[in-house]
């Protein structure tokens, strides 16, 4: 009987420890000083929610796509973790990427064409749809085969992790894409109580906006990019053009989401997760080659 014990008891353990990654890509890491505990924090206010599926009053934002002019910028940093090392001075070509993270209304439009699965998670895990279901709220709920699906749908694709940073910080090596001052209500974080539960419509937080005019790309959502994740890409991919490794386990994901917490919140750090993994704290943008 104590054998038993002791074996239900270790693979508990077990379990326990595999699910670590997975909390510490939804809820974030240490706390900081803007940050307040559990034992003191306090419900915000509840939010009334939009179905897309419903008539509504708000009116669908308007797709935009912005030009990122060919030339070198700063990608990485030396003070943050092992696989945003070392700095380095990349060159891409011209580029145009989504202003604002894929929205329900979007999303809804590519499923009703096409017939593609929704977004969306069993219910057992949709605690907070019903608060994230607004025309102009990001999608959420996406693996990274349906966000690739839905740019290719709509003549883009998933923009590259070299695309994504430059577009979000800009060339001069800031660490958030407002400037290398930390703002602790500077993006849809969970650090301080902002007025959002859950994602915000994009383009909300206006301070969340890059040097390029690109939104959201702090918080809101954490988006797929294209590439396959190394640990040490950032050492070893080339200065010209970056691509994805050839092969991998993990696709990347690049920004901070509302669920986001601790200090790994730069708009150098980078997560990852198998493909076909979807949650609420997920979503994404496309991009195109040259000029839109």
């Amino acid at each position: 009987m104590l054998e038993t014990k002791f074996k239900v008891a270790f693979l508990l353990a077990v379990l326990a420890l595999a699910a670590l990654p997975i909390i510490g890509i939804i809820r974030g890491t240490t706390l900081t000083p803007f940050e307040e505990s559990p034992g003191t924090s306090q419900d915000s206010a509840p939010t009334e929610p939009l179905d897309p599926s419903q008539d509504s009053h708000e009116e669908p934002v308007r797709e935009e796509m912005v030009s990122i002019p060919a030339g070198p910028f700063i990608r990485g940093t030396d003070h943050g973790g092992f696989d945003e090392q070392p700095q380095r001075t990349l060159v891409l070509d011209t580029f145009a990427i989504d202003r604002y993270e894929v929205t329900n209304f979007q999303y809804q439009q590519f499923v009703e064409a096409t017939g593609h699965r929704k977004s969306g998670p069993p219910s057992r895990y949709a605690k907070n749809m019903s608060k994230m279901r607004g025309i102009n709220q990001p999608v959420v709920y996406v693996s990274w085969e349906d966000a690739e699906a839905y740019c290719r749908w709509k003549g883009k694709r998933l923009p590259t992790e070299a695309e994504w940073e430059k577009a979000m910080r800009g060339t001069d090596g800031r660490l958030w894409p407002w400037g290398n001052v930390e703002q602790p209500n500077g993006a849809n974080w969970a650090r301080v109580r902002d007025g959002h539960d859950v994602t915000a419509s994009v383009g909300s937080v206006l301070t969340d906006k890059s040097p390029y005019g690109v939104m959201d790309g702090a918080g809101n959502v954490m988006e797929w990019v294209a590439d396959w994740y190394a640990e040490s890409y950032f050492k070893e991919a080339p200065e010209q053009n970056p691509q994805s490794p050839e092969y991998g386990t993990f696709r990347v994901l690049r920004g901070g989401g509302y669920a986001t917490t601790g200090g790994d919140i730069r708009i150098t750090s980078r997560s990852k997760m198998v493909p076909d993994f979807r949650d609420e704290t997920i979503g994404f943008r496309c991009a195109v080659s040259g000029m839109k």
